[in-house]
Parts: structure tokens; sequence; C-alpha cells
């Protein structure tokens, strides 16, 4: 698999470093999850629980190993330090000072793995007046001005339902660490890199942030329509609503076509996107008129053919029930011991050569402690006396 040589050593709790160190895992890295002794991982309790495992801490914790290690005492540190050199890679999640305090800083890891790639998940990012504060996926959404730009105009700003500053870091710290060890293979050198929940989501703002650049006038909210193209957004058919994306004049045109209103491609009002975008409500009641007139079904069946973005929107058991996705397995079912058989979000990258796949189900708390800690020298006597005095 890509990353079958590489070794991840991972702090992370909850989602944002979870869901990065998961994304190396599936691709081969063998990741060693350190967890608190008494509790572990605080997603281990949150979730939909079956049969006391949470089917969420299962989906961002396959294909690891789990020890458990007290990291405020100094045996368990002195066992960090003794893990960190065997590692290719080092991810943490911890508020920017927690690492030094604790004496593992970017200069302490290098001393101990001079080659060690350290990728560290913020809220803020190391530096600047906010490194300090804790951050969830709620407060980066609001203060990235995110949640600015969605819900209709004349409501109040809206948060992403899923928690999307913690995956888009997760994504980035991912794609980091990657890099990092590209690099390395080159250079040698490994590196430090840090990505922030905050930062994460001001580079989500595409073009809403351009065009301010440019002019100066904050967006507004648009709901469902787009910010600059028309007509585009949800219309309403004989029996619900469909989903309609013409980007562009030339699908536009194909809209018209496929609604056969074919007149209105002359029509003054609407020749540019310029113009529909200004006459938007205009356009949108002329095409909302036609396509009531017919099932959301006809209408998918009939834009499809005449190659216009569409579709329904989907509720999540239709969304898993959907043959295209069900073709690209993005519903994966898990044999996990004690557990039976659960189910968990499939991976979205398709590598044709080395595939992404499980190799494990999400680990029990500390599960994999012995294992690990013998690979790096500890006897049974140690982990034995370890274990007594509460450090494993």
């Amino acid at each position: 698999m890509p990353l079958s040589n590489i070794r991840v050593l991972d702090l992370t709790r909850i989602i944002s470093g979870p869901f990065c160190s998961a994304l190396l895992a599936d691709m081969g890295a063998e990741v060693i999850k350190v967890e608190p002794r008494e509790t572990g991982d605080p997603v281990r309790m949150q979730g939909e629980l079956k049969e006391g495992l949470s089917w969420y801490f299962a989906n961002y914790n396959r294909n690891k190993k789990s020890i458990t290690l007290d990291l405020y005492s100094q045996a368990g540190k002195d066992v960090l330090a003794r893990l960190i050199p065997t590692c290719d890679v080092v991810i943490e999640n911890f508020r920017p000072d927690i690492m030094e305090k604790m004496g593992f800083g970017p200069e302490r890891l290098k001393q101990l793995k001079p080659d060690i790639v350290h990728c560290s998940i913020n809220g803020f990012g190391t530096s600047g007046p906010y490194r300090d504060r804790p951050a969830f996926d709620f407060i980066a959404q609001a203060m990235s001005g995110f949640m600015s730009l969605n819900g209709e105009a004349d409501g109040p700003p809206l948060r992403a339902g899923p928690p999307i500053s913690d995956l888009t870091a997760g994504l980035y710290g991912a794609l980091a660490v990657t890099t990092a060890l590209l690099r390395r293979e080159r250079t040698g050198e490994g590196d430090s890199v840090s990505v922030s929940l905050l930062n994460s989501m001001v580079s989500l703002l595409s073009f809403q942030a351009v065009n301010y650049f440019a002019s100066g006038k904050l967006p507004p909210r648009t709901g469902n329509d787009h910010g600059i193209a028309s007509p585009y957004g949800m219309f309403r058919t004989r029996d619900g609503q469909v989903a309609i994306a013409p980007s562009n004049d030339t699908f536009y045109f194909k809209v018209l076509d496929a609604l056969d209103l074919q007149h209105l491609k002359e029509h003054p009002d609407f020749a540019t996107n310029a113009l529909r975008f200004r006459n938007r409500e205009a356009i949108k009641i002329l095409l909302e008129a036609r396509t009531l007139q017919e099932t959301s079904e006809y209408w998918i069946e009939r834009l499809n053919r005449w190659g216009v973005p569409c579709g329904s929107v989907l509720s999540l058991d239709q969304v898993f029930d959907d043959p295209q996705v069900q073709d690209q397995e993005m519903a994966i079912d898990v044999p996990h011991p004690g557990h039976g058989t659960i189910r968990m979000l499939g991976f979205p990258i398709k590598f044709a050569q080395a595939p992404c796949a499980i190799q494990r189900p999400a680990p029990e708390l500390g599960g994999h402690t012995d294992e690990v800690l013998s690979a790096v020298g500890y006897s049974a006597d140690e982990i034995a006396h370890m274990r007594d005095a509460g450090t494993i």
C-alpha cells in the first residue's frame, strides 16, 4: 500500500487529528494511537453506542493500534521518548503550548528523531494573539466568515451540519504529512507543519473572498442560489424539488432546450450571466413554471439526457441506497470482534494499483500496549511494572 513503510505516532483525539491519521492508516501506514489510561479518546463514548461500542469512534479510528499511556508522568514521557525514534510521523492536536510543556516541542522531537515529520493540528495556528485559545468546529465556522455566507438572505448565519472545519483540517494534515514525507525522501530532512481549523475554513471561502478582495463589498447570503451564477439552485417540481446547476452559458442554453423554453434564449434580460444574476428572481419564476408541470424523476432523466448537472436532495437512507454510492462502496461493512459487523463510511480515494483497505477494526482501549512496547525493547517484567505503577 502507498504508506505501508510509514509509522505514525498519533497523539490526537476527537475528530480533526483522528481523521487525519485515519486517512494515513487507510493508505497503509501503521498508526499507533496513544490514549489516556482510564477513558481513552472522548469519542469512545460519543454518538450512537451499540453494545458499548461507539460507531462514531470506530469510523475514525479503524486500521489503528491503541496503547494507553500517562503522558503527565515522567515514566510515561520516558516511554514516549523511546517510541518517537521508531516513528516517521508524530501527529497531535493539542493547543500549541502543550507539547512544549510536556517536553516534546519541535526541537526535542528533532533531537529524538532528526528526520521526524511533526504535524500539529490546532484551533488558530502556532502564533498570533489567539494561538492559546481552545477551539471546536462551531467556533472555527463562526470566526472564519464561513457561517456568514450560509443561510437565506433574510435569515441568520448558519453552520454546516457536518464538522467541516475538523474534517478539512484533517485532510490538510494528511496532505501536509504525505508532502513532508515526499520531501524527506529527496532531502533526508523532516519538518514541523501546522494546520489550524481557522485557516482551513478561511481557505474554503473561494470566490466569495476573492470577490470581496476585488470589490470591497460583503457578499450576501444566497441560500440555495449561487453567489455569482443564475439560474442555479432548487426548483420545485410536481412532486418535490430538483437541484439544477447550469454554471455558465453553455449549460444555461441546454437547460432551456431541456425545458422546451428556447424562446428565452433571445430574451434581453437574460442574455448574459450578469443579466440573469441581476434578474435571477424573474428567470427562476419562468423556469419553475415549467418544472412544476412534471415530476422530479422526469426532469432528472431529461436534464441528464441534455447534459445538465442536476439531482435530488437525498436523505441519508436514500444516499446509501443510491446505486452510484453503492457502486463506489462508500458504505462498508467491517467485522468487529465482540460487536458483530459494523457499517462505516468507505474510501473516497480510489487507487488502481494499491487500494485503501480495512486491515483491522478500531482498537480496544490499550489493546496493543504490550505489542507496541515489546517491539521497542521493553521486557514483559518492565511492562508489568509500568502497568502496576499506572503508567500504562
